[in-house]
């Protein structure tokens, strides 16, 4: 295990705006994937938490005032955990499909930042740390896997795990 999982865990966040609303023929093939997809995180080495709303997803959640902007926010042991499952398991294929489901977005749609082991953030810091990364670019508190920083007290440059160019998680 990395030095780095020991006291924190990395947070990341991904929101996006549905192309039409959640109950319509439009997202069905998205909503047919989400259980998969989550149980498929959950079983996957390094897996710590995610969020859920009402069922056994966050797509209930209203992250914004749009109700087809919906967020999916989790923790992760390590960096290496996390890249693995999105770019490394069968999320990748359906990950791949996303331009079908969702808008082009203006901006930030995913952000990886350091919490204290045991930390569940909020919707409102996930938020935050999308502003900050819009606003500044990626730093140690608001990052992505192009330019992932060390966890707090551990030196080092950024570090490119070198996503897929086509999500990277900005626009």
């Amino acid at each position: 295990m990395p030095a780095e999982a020991s006291a924190y865990q990395l947070a990341q966040v991904n929101i996006g705006r549905l192309i039409a609303p959640a109950d319509t023929p439009a997202v069905a093939g998205f909503f047919a994937e989400l259980e998969r997809i989550n149980a498929l995180a959950e079983a996957s080495p390094g897996f710590v938490w995610r969020l859920t709303g009402g069922g056994n997803d966050a797509t209930d959640l209203r992250p914004t005032p749009d109700p087809k902007v919906i967020v999916n926010l989790s923790v992760w042991a390590d960096a290496e955990a996390l890249f693995a499952f999105v770019y490394r398991s069968a999320h990748t294929a359906v990950m791949a499909q996303r331009r079908g489901w969702f808008e082009p977005f203006a901006g930030a749609y995913q952000a990886l930042w350091w919490v204290p082991a045991g930390t569940r953030p909020t919707i409102e810091d996930a938020l935050h740390r999308l502003w900050l990364i819009d606003q500044f670019g990626p730093s140690a508190r608001a990052f992505t896997f192009k330019a992932r920083f060390p966890a707090p007290g551990l030196e080092g440059p950024p570090i490119d795990h070198h996503p897929e160019p086509w999500c990277v998680g900005t626009a």
